[in-house]
């Protein structure tokens, strides 16, 4: 055993937890198909959002880890149920009125409102895949309009009828007594309408493969096969795990009270259940759960308009089982973080390499960070300078960071851009500048009579050093009350960088003007 795979075995990464169970399921007979079968699913109801994102990254982050403690291959299937019938407009499209008309439609046969493709599914599905496809995932994208109409669910759906009194029994166990009295596991397609039904059936034919129902009064018989009838949604989970032979998916913490249901399903139709692995909610500024149809939350687009995919990848890793805010003020934090992995990476040895969240993210090659300024920085240096450009912040950054060019220096010089786009659209809308107090007025004078003398490099460690002393030399206790003055006169914010930092990176001379403008009060 080599000993990547030997510390792998022993490491407490989330992502290798959940890869021993999937070696320790198959120690004794492999999988029948020859590889592992990771999935997950997308309901293209609406504009795709971080949180199917973060479902394919999490589930390749597993999917990378076992391969590294496993030689038995693998394969990643993304599945979106596009066959599902729309039950609601979604807010966030164009001329949502126009698709009023089509509710109760398969996704798949809904025009799409932006133009662009043959379907409003078509469309959402475009979306998904092109980011995914833009970042690297691997994986086999199948559309449930294809699985059914094409007839790869036929088999399924005919078993589903031989078993039809089991499955029901199962479901109907779950549902409330109002609910059982309609309730069937199949919906068919309208013939007339196109609209998916919600139906009881009168018959379910085993023999013929067939199910019959009422239609505005008259009586209707139809084949299961061929995309003319869908399984309701949670038949339709363990379904599809029997009929592609899934051996792992990842879903959210609203799913989990029905994992016993898809489960029972799945082996009704003669396959083992796979294993699970479920993760909490996103939520967004408000701490509401993040929901597609009505545009909650961060867009995939959004985030990176402000910041790397990577940056994204990192704040998934985090505590996958904790619920998050998925907001833009996590942004900042996520970029610097990222970055503080990227450097500390080198310098770790395989065990605590394992355990980084950047081996997971990068499958185990991450590349060298080259922000040799944080991003959290850039924003204060964006702030404090109310830039409009990138040129301008690498006038500041090559004060710090001679030898840095956009051209060395890529990640810098896109993290620049992302800076003053979200300087502009969040930080400087919400700036607040107050007066000094008679204290603080007298530190800030000071503190600028010194950077008015200081002789030799702009360092940061001793520019910090001669921070901190001005706020002893005036009293400050606590001392953080010193640097919550300078962020909230100087920068009209409640928190801020290393002050010394920031006088190196923005100037010294600079930072003296910035004082005194503060203090002549030209800044309320």
């Amino acid at each position: 055993m080599s000993e990547l795979r030997e510390l792998a075995m022993t490491s407490k990464a989330w992502p290798f937890d959940e890869a021993k169970k999937l070696v320790k399921r198959f120690a004794k007979k492999p999988p029948a198909s020859g590889y592992v079968l990771f999935e997950t699913g997308y309901g293209p109801s609406g504009l795709p959002h971080i949180g199917t994102f973060g479902e394919v990254a999490r589930t390749t982050m597993i999917r990378r880890a076992f391969e590294a403690i496993s030689d038995i291959p693998t394969k990643l299937v993304c599945f979106s149920d596009d066959l599902d019938g729309m039950r609601k407009v979604p807010k966030n499209v164009p001329n949502p009125e126009a698709l009023e008309a089509h509710l109760q439609r398969p996704l798949s046969d809904v025009p799409d409102p932006f133009g662009e493709y043959d379907s409003f599914a078509g469309h959402n599905n475009a979306m998904l895949r092109r980011f995914l496809d833009t970042f690297g995932f691997e994986y086999e994208f199948i559309s449930s309009t294809e699985f059914y109409r094409s007839g790869r669910f036929d088999e399924i759906l005919l078993r589903c009828v031989e078993k039809y009194d089991e499955i029901m029994a199962v479901m109907l166990a779950s549902l409330r007594e109002e609910r059982r009295e309609t309730y069937s596991i199949f919906l068919p397609i309208s013939a007339k309408t196109g609209r998916v039904l919600y139906v009881p059936m009168k018959r379910v034919d085993a023999a013929a493969g067939t199910i019959t129902f009422e239609e505005d009064g008259e009586e209707v018989t139809m084949s299961v096969t061929g995309g003319q009838v869908k399984l309701q949604w949670k038949p339709d989970f363990g379904a599809r795990w029997a009929a592609l032979g899934v051996d792992f998916e990842m879903y959210g913490k609203d799913h989990s009270t029905n994992t016993h249901i898809y489960d029972k399903i799945c082996r009704i139709l003669g396959a083992p259940a796979p294993a699970h692995f479920v993760y909490e909610m996103f939520l967004d500024g408000e701490g509401q759960k993040i929901s597609k149809s009505s545009g909650n939350g961060i867009s995939i687009d959004d985030w990176l308009k402000y910041a790397s995919a990577e940056s994204l990848s990192y704040f998934m890793y985090q505590k996958p089982k904790t619920a998050k805010r998925l907001f833009f003020d996590v942004i900042p934090k996520a970029v610097d973080e990222y970055h503080q992995q990227l450097r500390a990476f080198p310098t770790q040895d395989l065990k605590a390499q394992l355990n980084n969240p950047v081996w997971h993210i990068h499958q185990g090659k991450p590349p060298v960070s080259d922000m040799v300024v944080p991003f959290s920085m850039l924003l204060n240096l964006a702030s404090a300078s109310s830039t409009e450009s990138v040129a301008q912040m690498w006038g500041f950054i090559h004060k710090y960071a001679p030898d840095a060019t956009p051209q060395t220096h890529p990640g810098l010089d896109a993290a620049a851009a992302q800076a003053v786009r979200y300087f502009h659209d969040f930080v400087k809308p919400e700036k607040t500048y107050r007066a000094a107090s008679e204290q603080e007025r007298a530190a800030l004078e000071d503190l600028a009579n010194r950077l008015k003398v200081w002789e030799g490099e702009a360092d940061a460690d001793a520019l910090q050093s001669a921070v901190f002393a001005v706020g002893k030399a005036h009293g400050f206790e606590p001392l953080r009350d010193w640097f919550k003055a300078i962020y909230e006169v100087l920068l009209g914010a409640s928190q801020g960088p290393r002050f010394g930092g920031f006088i190196a990176l923005y100037g010294v001379d600079e930072t003296v003007a910035l004082i005194e403008k503060a203090l002549a009060g030209e800044f309320i």
